[in-house]
C-alpha cells in the first residue's frame, strides 16, 4: 500500500507513538491489560491465546468493559472529547490517531473520526486515507469491528492498528499459514484451509491509495454477503488488512461460551479469562469457534443454506 499525502514522517509518527505510550502508562492514562501467552495448535496454525494475568489483568479488563459505550447513547463518548494524554497525531481534517486506553498488545493505535459516526457505518475513503498514513509508519494488522456483534466496544467509529508481531514469539499474523499464500493477485479468492465464510484479497503493494483500498473493501463486503452497497448499513462483519492482503468475514454472534471474539480472532489471536476457558478453546478448536460466530443459518445473498466445506464463500 502507498499513500501520497502530507502526513507525519514515518519515523516521526512511530517515535510519537512510543513516547506517548511511555508517558500515558506512567500517569495511568493508559491501563494495559496484563496477560500470559499460551498457544493452541490446529490445522497447522499456532493460535496465540492470551489469558488475563491475575488480579491486575482482570481489573483492567473489567475497567474496559465498564467503559464500553457500544450500547449507550452517542453523547456518552470517550472520543468526544478524547483524553489528550492518549493523543498521538492529527492525521487529516477528519481523523486523529490515539492510543488504545486498554491495550492487550503494546502501541495499539486507534484511528478515530473527529466527528461522531456510528461504528456500523461503512468505511469511507477518508477513513482509509487516515489509516494508510498510520500503516506507512507502523507495520501491523489493521482491523475494523463493525458493531457490537463484531466485537466492538465503542460506538464512535474507529479503525485499529496493532503493530507486528501479534505473536510475541515473532510471528506477525498467526493465521497466515491458513491463507494459502499469495494467489491471483488483486482478485477476490477464498482459502480452502479456512472453515468459516470469508473473502480474501492478496494486494502486496498493488493498491495505490485510499480510493483503491475503499473499492477493494466494498468488494469484499459484497463477496461475503453482508452489503449490497448504495446507502444501506452493512450487516456485522470483521475486516482485516496488512500491507499484503485483506480479509473480511461476516458476524452473526459476538461471543461463544462467554469468550468474546473480535477481528483479532480471525488473525489467529484470542483473549480468554482463565485456564478453564483456554482448555475449552483447545477442545472445541479455534477454527470451529470462528466458524460458529460467523455462520449464517441461510445464505443472505440467495436465501438458501450456505455452501458446506472448508472454503466458506
Amino acid at each position: 500500500m502507498s499513500l501520497k499525502t502530507e502526513s507525519p514522517r514515518d519515523g516521526e509518527l512511530w517515535r510519537r507513538v512510543r513516547a506517548v505510550g511511555t508517558s500515558a502508562a506512567s500517569t495511568g492514562a493508559l491501563q494495559a491489560i496484563k496477560t500470559v501467552v499460551r498457544y493452541v495448535e490446529e490445522a497447522g496454525v499456532r493460535f496465540v491465546v492470551r489469558i488475563l494475568a491475575g488480579a491486575a489483568g482482570r481489573a483492567a479488563a473489567q475497567q474496559r468493559l465498564a467503559h464500553a459505550t457500544i450500547e449507550r447513547p452517542a453523547s456518552d463518548n470517550p472520543f468526544l472529547p478524547y483524553d489528550p494524554a492518549l493523543f498521538v497525531a492529527d492525521l487529516s481534517p477528519t481523523h486523529v490517531c490515539l492510543l488504545n486506553k486498554y491495550p492487550v498488545v503494546d502501541h495499539h493505535l486507534l484511528i478515530v473520526t473527529r466527528s461522531f459516526e456510528e461504528q456500523e457505518s461503512p468505511l469511507t475513503e477518508a477513513d482509509f486515507e487516515a489509516l494508510l498514513i498510520c500503516m506507512q509508519a507502523v507495520d501491523g494488522l489493521a482491523f475494523y469491528n463493525s458493531g457490537k456483534m463484531a466485537g466492538a466496544s465503542q460506538r464512535h467509529k474507529h479503525l485499529q492498528l496493532a503493530p507486528f508481531p501479534l505473536d510475541p514469539a515473532g510471528v506477525d499474523v498467526p493465521i497466515e499459514p491458513a491463507l494459502g499464500g499469495p494467489q491471483r493477485m488483486g482478485e477476490i479468492v477464498h482459502s480452502s484451509f479456512l472453515p468459516f465464510r470469508h473473502a480474501l484479497l492478496w494486494i502486496d503493494g498493488q493498491l495505490a491509495g485510499p480510493s483503491a483500498v475503499a473499492a477493494a473493501y466494498r468488494a469484499l463486503l459484497c463477496a461475503i454477503g453482508v452489503w449490497r452497497g448504495e446507502d444501506e448499513t452493512p450487516r456485522p462483519y470483521n475486516w482485516l488488512a496488512t500491507r499484503r492482503w485483506m480479509l473480511a468475514a461476516p458476524r452473526t454472534r459476538e461471543s461463544i461460551e462467554g469468550m468474546s471474539i473480535n477481528a483479532l480472532g480471525f488473525a489467529g489471536s484470542f483473549l480468554v479469562k482463565d485456564e478453564a476457558q483456554l482448555e475449552w478453546l483447545r477442545m472445541f478448536g479455534p477454527l470451529r469457534a470462528l466458524q460458529a460466530v460467523s455462520a449464517f443459518d441461510t445464505d443472505p445473498r440467495e436465501g438458501v443454506p450456505p455452501e458446506t466445506g472448508a472454503h466458506g464463500l
